[in-house]
C-alpha cells in the first residue's frame, strides 16, 4: 500500500482531482522573515536621532571654533579625549582608570540605595494604601520631602554615618523613595473593589492578598514610580560623589573641573545620559514584562 493510500483525506483530494498536487501540512506555520519591513521599522527609530545629533554637532562645531570659544569643540573633545572614549575600561592606578570602571562603581552604588529604596517604597506604599486616614495623613509630609534636594541630604547622612559610602548610599535612598511610595500607594488605593470582594471570598489572608491581588493589580503605578526613582537616584549619586569623594563617575566630573579638563567633563556627561537613559529602559523593559504577566493570570 502506498503511503498516500495510508491517508484517506490526500487519496480523496487525489481522485478527484488526478492533477492536483498535493502537499501534506506538517501542522506547523513558518514564520517569515520580512527583511524590507524590519529595515524600515530600523529606519525608522535610528535616522532621526541620528540626525539630530548630527546636527547638533555641526551647530556645536560652528559656534566652538573659534579660537576665544570658551568651550572646546567636538573635535577638540575628540582629540584630548580620546582614550576616555575608546578605552572605557583601563586602568593604570587607583585614580588613573576609565570612565567604564568608574561608572560601575557609581552603579554599584546605585543598585544599593535603589534595592532598598525600591523594597521599603512598596512595603510602605501598600500599607498607606490601605488606609484613607494614613494617606491623608502622610501623603503631604511626603510630597513636601521628596522636594528636598539630594545635596541637602548629604551633611544629615555624613553626620551619622561617618563614612562617604553609606552616606552616598544613603542619598539615594532618601531621594528616590518617595516616588515609590505616592505610586504605590496610589495605585492600592485604586485597586477595583471586585477584586477585594474575591480576596474576602476565597478568605485570603494578608500575605496571600499582597502577592496575588494586589501587587498585581498596582504593578503599572509601581513601576511608574519605580522609574522615576531609578532616575532620581542617578542624578543623586553624581551630585552626591561629587562632595564624597572616591572613584565615581561624581567625584571624576568634580577633579576634571579643578583641573580645567573641560573635554573629560563633557565625555563624562555623555557617559551619565547615556547609562541613565538604559537604566530608565531597563525599569521600563521589566515592568512590562511583569504587567504583562500580571494581565494575563
Amino acid at each position: 500500500m502506498s503511503a498516500l493510500a495510508k491517508q484517506p483525506k490526500l487519496a480523496a483530494v487525489t481522485a478527484a482531482n488526478p492533477k492536483a498536487t498535493v502537499v501534506p501540512f506538517s501542522g506547523r506555520q513558518v514564520r517569515k522573515i520580512n527583511l524590507r519591513h524590519l529595515g524600515a521599522t530600523a529606519l525608522r527609530n535610528v535616522a532621526p536621532p541620528l540626525v539630530v545629533i548630527t546636527l547638533i554637532l555641526l551647530i556645536w562645531q560652528t559656534l566652538c571654533s573659534s579660537p576665544d570659544a570658551s568651550l572646546p569643540s567636538p573635535l577638540v573633545v575628540w582629540a584630548e579625549a580620546y582614550d576616555l572614549i575608546a578605552f572605557p575600561f583601563f586602568s593604570y592606578g587607583s585614580q588613573d582608570i576609565g570612565l567604564g570602571w568608574r561608572v560601575l562603581v557609581s552603579l554599584q552604588r546605585v543598585a544599593y540605595g535603589f534595592g532598598l529604596a525600591a523594597v521599603a517604597g512598596v512595603l510602605v506604599g501598600a500599607i498607606i494604601g490601605q488606609s484613607v486616614w494614613a494617606m491623608r495623613g502622610l501623603d503631604p509630609i511626603f510630597q513636601v520631602l521628596r522636594t528636598v534636594p539630594p545635596l541637602a541630604w548629604l551633611p544629615l547622612s555624613l553626620a551619622a554615618f561617618q563614612d562617604s559610602n553609606p552616606s552616598a548610599i544613603f542619598v539615594i535612598f532618601i531621594t528616590s523613595i518617595w516616588p515609590v511610595i505616592i505610586n504605590t500607594a496610589v495605585g492600592v488605593r485604586n485597586i477595583p473593589q471586585d477584586y477585594r470582594n474575591v480576596a474576602e471570598v476565597l478568605r485570603l489572608n494578608q500575605f496571600e492578598f499582597f502577592f496575588k491581588i494586589m501587587l498585581p493589580s498596582a504593578a503599572p503605578y509601581i513601576f511608574t514610580g519605580l522609574r522615576i526613582g531609578v532616575g532620581l537616584s542617578w542624578l543623586a549619586i553624581v551630585a552626591a560623589e561629587m562632595l564624597t569623594g572616591g572613584v565615581g563617575i561624581g567625584f571624576f566630573i568634580w577633579d576634571a573641573w579643578n583641573s580645567s579638563r573641560l573635554p573629560d567633563i563633557i565625555v563624562a556627561l555623555a557617559y551619565i545620559g547615556i547609562v541613565g537613559f538604559a537604566l530608565d529602559k531597563l525599569v521600563a523593559a521589566l515592568g512590562t514584562v511583569i504587567t504583562r504577566g500580571a494581565s494575563a493570570t
